[in-house]
């Protein structure tokens, strides 16, 4: 059990409206110096409200905050970092046209009199960097950085401030196994410097790995406050969905033989390498493999968001023309982007507005519909259990699940043939993404096809019914059946086993 005498920072009956709707009430925590303090609930339950009060984003309706035993005012982000309060978000704050260390030191440059430093600047990121264990550039431009590289960055990013409270929304969803394993050292590392982190992951079995403690929110409502060594992660998910959860995945749908998908020998310039599959009407196909080892890349490929050097798309058995996401749209191509902030949502406008950007000719002729837009909005709120206070509400205001939701509504709206999702479920909690998995599996039992990309094992041993691997550019394995599971994929991924072609050359 945990001594939390010392305590840093205390929450007292804080609450916060939106135009009169509560969405958290009456929170009351105390969480001590050095302490991995876990915040757990579903998505809207209010966790990423409560850590936008506490790093000044928001201000409370009402309640107190109390900081090394004095009641602070937190009314802007500058005000949280001098009190030694950051963040670490969950959706990217980078600036693309930048560099890795002129992003870390954005607002707090090192200056020579009225010059910046930038020599003290980049050997300082490059001692961050260092620290976790990346070899990123301080010279590199964000904008050519992977996902999971500009995870990295925006974890120095907040270090360099050196503060006393650290809070990381997601920090792990990008990551490899080998980086979620620097980054708990970095936080063991911290914790012995007495460096306070609150961790929120949907991910229970690292909270349980990495957490002292747990809050956990259900809509809105402070359900419990528990030692991290009483709960198992059975018990986390029942607390924050309030019931028992049935069975996550759905059983497998089966595909017909009839090929909607042939992809034949893709290249680009940089790292795909004869890329050749299929996909058959119906089929849900995976794609798993380490990050970086092309899948997005493949997918931007097909979709006509990256240029390819060679190969072939076939849609329907015919020869594909597709040098635009628009030309993949005519095949009734769809692509759920790994990154739906950055590429798949105006995070400004309402569901509305988003629903119907890409199928916007469904709604107009001179002039935009706006009923029949208000209609379809509606619709898909109810189909996909959207929760907002209001489908007009900038969509800024949801959750991240919600948010993935309405992304997920926009392409459907265009009656995709053929559905490409990349990591669909990030950042998504336990009982969303059971939704999300139920939906897919409608969708190929209504003789969608789709290909799913994904981290995660679990869902791409869950779900799909043909797995291909890939590694530096190239399918590294195919598995059906039995043949799916962890110990399989992971060969590939890494390596260590034969794919299906190199043992039948071996054997001709």
């Amino acid at each position: 059990m945990e001594n939390h005498a010392d305590v840093l920072l205390s929450i007292q009956q804080i609450y916060k409206e939106f135009s009169g709707v509560r969405v958290l009430n009456d929170i009351n925590i105390d969480i001590s110096t050095g302490e991995v303090f876990g915040i757990l609930g579903e998505n809207g339950a209010g966790k990423s409200t409560l850590l936008k009060i506490i790093c000044g984003v928001y201000t409370p309706t009402g309640g107190t905050i109390t900081l090394k035993g004095k009641v602070v005012s937190i009314t802007t982000p500058m005000i949280a970092k001098r009190l030694g309060i950051s963040m670490i978000p969950q959706e990217f704050n980078l600036i693309p046209t930048l560099t890795v260390f002129e992003n870390i030191f954005l607002g707090s440059e090192i200056r020579n009199g009225l010059f910046l430093n930038k020599r003290e600047m980049r050997e300082k990121t490059r001692l961050l960097l260092n620290d976790l264990k990346t070899e990123l550039s301080p010279e590199a431009l964000i904008s050519n950085l992977s996902v999971a590289e500009k995870q990295m960055v925006e974890i120095a990013k907040a270090l360099v401030h050196e503060s006393d409270i650290l809070i990381m929304d997601e920090p792990t969803t990008v990551l490899t196994t080998v980086e979620v394993k620097i980054l708990f050292d970095l936080i063991e590392r911290l914790k012995e410097k007495n460096v306070t982190i609150l961790f929120i992951s949907h991910k229970l079995n690292e909270v349980k790995k990495i957490c002292d403690r747990i809050l956990v929110l259900r809509d809105g409502d402070q359900i419990c406050v528990n030692d991290v060594e009483d709960v198992d992660e059975q018990d986390m998910a029942k607390k924050m969905v309030g019931r028992e959860l049935s069975q996550v995945f759905p059983i497998k749908s089966y595909p017909e033989s009839q090929e909607v998908l042939r992809v034949d020998n893709l290249s680009d310039a940089k790292l795909l390498d004869d890329i050749s599959f299929s996909l058959n009407k119906g089929e849900l196909l995976g794609f798993s493999g380490l990050i970086g080892a092309g899948r997005t890349e493949m997918a931007e490929c097909i979709m006509g968001l990256r240029q390819r050097n060679s190969g072939d798309i076939y849609v329907n058995g015919e020869k594909a023309r597709i040098d635009s996401s628009s030309d993949a749209l005519k095949y009734k191509l769809a692509y759920l982007s790994e990154d739906r902030k950055g590429k798949g949502l105006l995070m400004n406008f309402g569901m509305p507005e988003n629903i119907s950007l890409i199928s916007l000719a469904k709604y107009s002729n001179l002039f935009i519909n706006k009923k029949r837009e208000k209609q379809s909005s509606e619709n898909y709120s109810k189909q996909f259990n959207i929760k907002a206070a209001s489908l007009k509400a900038e969509l800024d205001y949801f959750s991240g699940g919600n948010q993935q939701k309405v992304y997920l509504a926009k392409w459907m709206d265009t009656d995709p043939f053929i559905l490409i999702l990349d990591e669909p479920t990030r950042g998504i909690d336990v009982n969303a993404k059971k939704e999300i998995y139920h939906f897919i599996n409608s969708l190929v039992t209504q003789g969608v096809s789709c290909i799913l990309i994904s981290s995660e094992l679990e869902e791409i041993i869950g779900l799909c019914t043909r797995v291909l691997v890939m590694r530096d550019g190239k399918i590294t394995g195919e598995m059906e059946g039995d043949r799916i599971n962890e110990e399989e994929i992971m060969f590939s991924a890494a390596g260590v086993r034969q794919t299906n072609q190199q043992e039948k050359d071996l054997h001709a």
